[in-house]
């Protein structure tokens, strides 16, 4: 037997698809409704005027959402669990409710958007179309288990793809789009940096931050690993798979919002639409490639990622709010196990229906939704780079320093541009 040789099994590969998870449910998540209205009024009013933030974000975004990933990985433990080991409990307690009042204004334009995508359909009640899709957001994150719906979640932004269609199916001008994607036209006027703090706010957004954490963490859990592994071998594997993830959720998200600007300025900018006040207004970019499913295919576009962000929301609101009190919390976790963190999910998800009964047009809520996210950003991204640079908290896992470098870029890159928003207000 000594003389035979020794056959080792074959080494699994791990398909893409394998590595896809929590990164690109994450980007998904990021071309809500409020990003949709975002984009498309920025293309609408200032034609391909602001395509370099969209390029210039992207690399921020992949390093802000690495940060992320990698605190819930490897900690076994969301952002909030982590910044009560180094960070006083007051200040812990007001970004997390900073957090969550950006969350619920944002379910609510989303909400609000939805239900107007439905109304444009056939008509009828929007804020009772709008309640009842909050409704069902509710059920489906409370009675339907992380592990069996996550999966489906990748495929509800299929219909963005009917933006990079039109792109392709009309005469944009190829030449005008590169020169100002990579050759920025800047302005002192207030409305230009409203849009550029409203599309670096839907683009990176703090609840974002927090649900790729925890869904990290929901990862472990469900592979029934109780903590990161610390051996070399497995803890790199494990944030190379991360890294991939991450990249590829970040880059299918700002791809979209390209399209989304580029086609809405060849078409609503181009033919003198420089104010989007509906959705129906909104949809028309759609027609050179829909046709008469235009509407079809745009409400498809914003029920589908409402469907997909609504949870977001609300899920990364709860893991917070549980997170600062020592709560159970985990979407594995049923009702009766997890009562607080479920109650802050409920409560976020209602109080964002309360207020779509409000009488605020939609597409200004959705901006004015990401423009507050592009605010509340600032500081909790300067808290996420404080944990992911202490040692006490990840030891010999802190960032290097490329990455260090890369998420005080991205927090500065947001403390600027809120600054140009705050000086064009208020300086003559």
């Amino acid at each position: 037997m000594s003389g035979l040789p020794v056959v080792k099994p074959p080494r699994k590969r791990r398909s893409i698809a394998s590595l896809l998870g929590p990164g690109l449910v994450t980007g998904a998540a990021d071309d809500d409704p409020s990003g949709i209205a975002t984009y498309s009024q920025t293309g609408a009013q200032t034609g391909f005027g602001l395509l370099w933030t969209v390029f210039l974000t992207t690399p921020f975004m992949v390093a802000i959402q690495t940060i992320s990933a990698r605190i819930g990985a490897i900690t076994g433990r969301g952002i909030v669990a982590n910044a009560r080991t180094i960070y006083p409990r007051s200040l812990v307690v007001v970004l997390v409710a900073l957090l969550c009042g950006a969350n619920i204004i944002n379910i609510a334009a989303d909400l609000a958007a939805m239900g107007q995508a439905v109304e444009m359909l056939v008509g009828g009640p929007v804020h009772v179309y709008s309640a009842v899709l909050g409704l069902f957001c509710l059920l489906l994150e409370v009675f339907v288990s992380y592990r069996r719906y996550a999966p489906y979640l990748k495929f509800l932004t299929l219909a963005l793809f009917a933006y990079v269609a039109a792109a392709f199916s009309i005469g944009v001008p190829w030449g005008e789009v590169l020169r100002e994607t990579f050759l920025p036209r800047f302005s002192t006027d207030a409305n230009y940096w409203f849009l550029v703090v409203a599309i670096l706010g839907t683009t990176i957004s703090p609840y974002l931050f927090f649900w790729q954490a925890a869904e990290e963490v929901e990862e472990e859990n469900i592979k029934k690993l109780k903590s990161f592994d610390h051996s070399r071998k497995r803890a790199q594997a494990k944030l190379r798979a991360i890294s991939i993830d991450t990249w590829i959720g970040m880059i299918f998200s700002n791809s979209v919002a390209f399209f989304i600007i580029v086609t809405t300025a060849a078409t609503l900018h181009k033919s003198g639409v420089t104010d989007i006040q509906t959705a129906s207004q909104a949809a028309e970019a759609l027609r050179p490639i829909a046709g008469p499913f235009t509407f079809f295919v745009f409400a498809a576009g914003i029920i589908g990622t409402g469907l997909l962000a609504v949870p977001v929301l609300a899920g990364s609101a709860a893991y917070a709010v549980a997170d600062a009190f020592g709560w159970r919390n985990s979407l594995e976790l049923s009702l009766l196990e997890a009562r607080g963190f479920y109650f802050i999910l409920g409560c976020a998800t209602l109080l964002g229906i309360a207020l779509t009964f409000s009488s605020i047009d939609p597409i200004k809520l959705l901006l004015w939704s990401a423009v507050i996210n592009g605010i509340a950003a600032v500081p909790i991204m300067a808290l996420m780079m404080g944990i992911i640079t202490s040692k006490k908290v990840l030891g010999r896992y802190t960032a290097k320093p490329w990455l260090a470098w890369a998420g005080w870029g991205a927090t500065a890159l947001m403390g600027l541009t809120v600054l140009a928003l705050l000086l064009s207000l208020f300086l003559p």
